[in-house]
């Protein structure tokens, strides 16, 4: 498969997704609590300031314009479009090699070679990109007011090194490894869906010459399959994309998953666990059905 063809589609995608993608990192980041207005906070005292309901998506956007500007919603963008490309194309193609590895030793399109398919090609991808992540979660929490310098991807790059050495350009990435479920789930919804489509085109066209032939109908069905896929596996995997984020934070208390995992409902409620989903679905499932599409399409094209 080309990796130009992915690297065309993530990039406009993260270019176009980005102010959500800062929305979401915000809004999943311990320092929500400094977006709750001045009032508010005078009549809540420090301990319970957490407990506080923070804003939702649309004022921590109004939030965002009126204190940053809207440069700020392009934070970490850099990083992003360097990130995209290798982590996709590392990604098809680790799942791509597992998947004809593993068709030769257990049953071929098995869910069994699906999941285990999509895990190693996650962690592949999560070990060998998760310095430009973490770079680039950083640059987007790093809010400053109207005015004031902004820290750029090197200057961010030399702070980390100087903090925490090389280990810390790899904070987060047990949280990440714990987020291949939400790809395996993915992986295993999309090709169980697909089976199924495939199944019903091959029946309603028995009578045809040849039914081998894919049409836009068949391409949109695919994205169908991967959007749906892609909202339920959101949907029970995301915790750990909070917990993510908090290991992430600059000068942040959370030192491990499951220390986080335990501390942040303990402070702020199980919700907390599911602040800027909406975000992350509204940015995450029309990427994913393009990104999905555009592998089933490189794949047919490359099998003619």
């Amino acid at each position: 498969m080309s990796p130009e063809w992915l690297q065309c589609g993530g990039t406009v995608g993260a270019i176009l997704t980005c102010p959500l993608e800062v929305v979401k990192t915000r809004l999943q980041s311990s320092s929500i609590t400094l977006y709750i207005s001045e009032v508010q906070l005078s009549t809540v005292n420090g301990a319970s300031v957490a407990r506080v309901a923070p804003p939702g998506p649309l004022h921590c956007l109004k939030l965002i314009l009126e204190r940053e500007g809207p440069r700020s919603l392009f934070r970490g963008l850099g990083p992003n479009l360097v990130g995209v490309a290798p982590s996709r194309a590392i990604y098809f193609a680790a799942y791509s090699t597992a998947k004809e590895k593993l068709n030769g030793v257990l049953e071929p399109d098995s869910t069994q070679v699906h999941m285990v398919s999509a895990g190693m090609a996650g962690f592949t991808a999560i070990t060998a990109t998760n310095p430009i992540w973490l770079i680039k979660t950083r640059l987007q929490l790093d809010a400053r007011n109207r005015g004031e310098r902004r820290m750029n991807a090197f200057e961010c790059v030399r702070r980390v090194y100087k903090m925490d050495g090389l280990r810390g350009f790899y904070r987060g990435m047990s949280a990440s490894y714990a987020g291949i479920s939400e790809t395996v789930i993915h992986f295993v919804i999309y090709e169980s869906i697909k089976r199924k489509l495939l199944e019903a085109k091959a029946h309603a066209s028995m009578d045809e010459e040849d039914d081998s032939v894919k049409n836009a109908s068949d391409f949109v069905g695919m994205m169908l399959a991967a959007a749906t896929s892609k909202t339920c596996a959101t949907s029970i995997a995301y915790p750990h994309e909070v917990i993510r984020t908090r290991l992430r934070e600059e000068g942040s208390k959370y030192r491990s998953f499951f220390q986080t995992l335990l501390t942040v409902p303990k402070e702020e409620g199980y919700r907390a666990l599911y602040r800027g989903l909406t975000t992350h679905l509204v940015r995450q499932i029309p990427n994913t059905a393009i990104m999905m599409c555009t592998y089933e399409v490189v794949v047919y094209l490359l099998g003619h």
